[in-house]
C-alpha cells in the first residue's frame, strides 16, 4: 500500500469542518455510513485528532477483498511506540468501513521505503494487516478509536512490527528499532528520542477531567443504546403479538365471508323454488277454472261415467302430449313384458331382440316429440302469464 503524499496537520476547526462537510454529502457522492451513527464517527475522529495531532481524517477509496472499491474515511498518520525507553512513531492506516462504529475498523502498518514488517509477528500479517485483542473484542458503542490506538501502541512495544532497512548495511538480516544503540544515545544526551518513521512525539499525559467525561460519555452512550436494544425487543414482541391478532381475525374474516356466500346462495336456490312453486300454482288454478264447468256434464252415478269423456284436452299441444306420453307408456309396459316372458321362456331370444329392438326406436320418437311439445308449452305458459301480468297491472281503473 503506498502512502500519500505528507500534508500539513489540519487544526481542530478544519477538521470539523472537513467531517461535517464530507458526512453531510447526499446523493451518489455521499459516505456508505447510515445516518444514526455518522453524529458517532464524527465525534470519534475529532478525539481521536485531539489526542493524537498525527493521525489526520481523510477520505480515500478502500478496495475489499472481492474487488468492491468504496469511498471511506480513514485516518492516516503515525502512533507513538515506546521501545526500550525510547519513543518511536509507527505509520499506520485506519480504515472505517461500512458497518463502523458497530464493527471495528480495517488498521494497516503503513511501511515506509526503507521499512519492513517483521516476519513471523503476532499481530501484523505480511500485508500489513493487523490484529490486536482490542480489534478482536470491538464492542459497540463503547469501543473508541481512542483507546484502539492506545492499545495499539502498547501491543506493538512488545514486539515491533516494523524494522528499518538499512542499503549500507552488509547483514542481510536488517536491524530491528532496538538495535540502533548509536541513535538512541545520541538522542538521549540531546534530550529527546527521534524516531526513524518521522518526527517525534513526546510523552502525553491526559487530564483526569477529560478521561473522566470521555468514560462518563461513553458509558451514557452505552446506557442508551441498551435502552434502545431493550425498548426495540419489546416493540418486536408487541408487533408479533398484533400480527398474531391479525392473522386471527383475518381467518374469522374468511370464515364470516364463506358463511355469507353460503347464505346467499342457499337465498338464491330458494327464491328459484319459489318461482318454480308460483308458476306450477298458477298453472293449476288455470286447469281447475278451464274444468270447473265439465264435471256438470258426468252422469249421476260413477258406473255410468266414460274414462274416455272425463278428461278431454285443452288445445292440440296438450292433446299431442297426451298422446306420446301414452304411447311411450304402453311401449315400456309392452317391453316389460318381453323382459318377463323371455325369461320364461316363452318367447325365443332372437324375436324378444327384434321386438326390443323396434319397440325401442318407437319409444324414442314419442320421447322427442312429448320433449318438444312441452317446450311449446312452456313458452305458451310463460307468454300466458305475461299478458296476465301486464293485464292486471294496466287494465285495473
Amino acid at each position: 500500500m503506498v502512502q500519500p503524499p505528507s500534508t500539513p496537520p489540519l487544526d481542530p476547526q478544519q477538521i470539523q469542518q472537513f467531517l461535517s462537510s464530507v458526512l453531510s454529502q447526499r446523493g451518489p457522492s455521499s459516505l456508505p455510513y447510515t445516518e444514526d451513527t455518522k453524529w458517532l464517527i464524527r465525534q470519534h475522529l475529532l478525539s481521536l485528532a485531539s489526542h493524537y495531532h498525527s493521525l489526520q481524517p481523510k477520505t480515500a477509496t478502500f478496495t475489499h477483498n472481492d474487488g468492491r472499491t468504496v469511498n471511506l474515511l480513514q485516518a492516516d498518520g503515525t502512533i507513538p511506540m515506546p521501545f526500550q525507553g525510547v519513543t518511536y512513531n509507527i505509520p499506520v492506516i485506519i480504515w472505517l468501513i461500512e458497518s463502523y462504529p458497530r464493527y471495528p475498523p480495517v488498521v494497516y502498518v503503513n511501511p515506509t521505503r526503507d521499512m519492513i514488517i517483521k516476519r513471523p509477528h503476532p499481530h501484523v500479517s505480511p500485508s500489513g494487516l493487523v490484529s490486536i485483542p482490542y480489534l478482536q473484542n470491538w464492542i459497540y458503542p463503547s469501543s473508541n478509536l481512542v483507546d484502539l490506538v492506545a492499545n495499539l501502541g502498547s501491543a506493538f512495544s512488545h514486539d515491533p512490527p516494523l524494522y528499518s532497512q538499512r542499503r549500507s548495511n552488509p547483514n542481510p538480516n536488517p536491524p530491528s528499532y532496538g538495535q540502533q544503540q548509536p541513535q538512541r544515545v545520541a538522542a538521549a544526551a540531546s534530550g529527546y528520542h527521534p524516531s526513524p518513521y518521522g518526527r517525534v512525539q513526546p510523552p502525553r499525559t491526559e487530564d483526569a477531567a477529560v478521561v473522566y467525561k470521555r468514560n462518563a460519555v461513553n458509558k451514557l452512550v452505552e446506557m442508551v443504546h441498551g435502552d434502545i436494544i431493550k425498548m426495540t425487543k419489546e416493540r418486536e414482541a408487541e408487533m408479533e403479538g398484533l400480527f398474531s391478532a391479525q392473522a386471527v381475525l383475518r381467518r374469522r374474516e374468511e370464515e364470516i365471508n364463506k358463511g355469507l356466500k353460503e347464505m346467499q346462495d342457499e337465498k338464491e336456490a330458494l327464491e328459484q323454488k319459489l318461482q318454480v312453486v308460483l308458476m306450477s300454482t298458477d298453472v293449476l288454478d288455470t286447469w281447475v277454472r278451464n274444468n270447473e264447468g265439465k264435471t256438470k256434464n258426468l252422469g249421476k252415478t260413477v258406473e255410468d261415467v266414460d274414462v274416455d269423456e272425463v278428461f278431454h284436452c285443452a288445445d292440440a299441444l296438450s292433446e299431442q302430449m297426451f298422446d306420446c306420453t301414452a304411447a311411450d307408456l304402453a311401449i315400456e309396459d309392452t317391453i316389460y313384458s318381453l323382459d318377463k316372458a323371455v325369461q320364461e321362456g316363452a318367447v325365443p331370444f332372437d324375436q324378444y331382440l327384434r321386438n326390443v329392438r323396434l319397440l325401442s326406436r318407437e319409444q324414442f320418437f314419442h320421447r322427442a316429440t312429448a320433449a318438444k311439445v312441452r317446450a311449446a308449452q312452456m313458452q305458451d305458459q310463460v307468454a300466458s302469464m305475461a299478458a296476465r301480468a301486464q293485464h292486471s297491472l294496466y287494465g285495473a281503473p
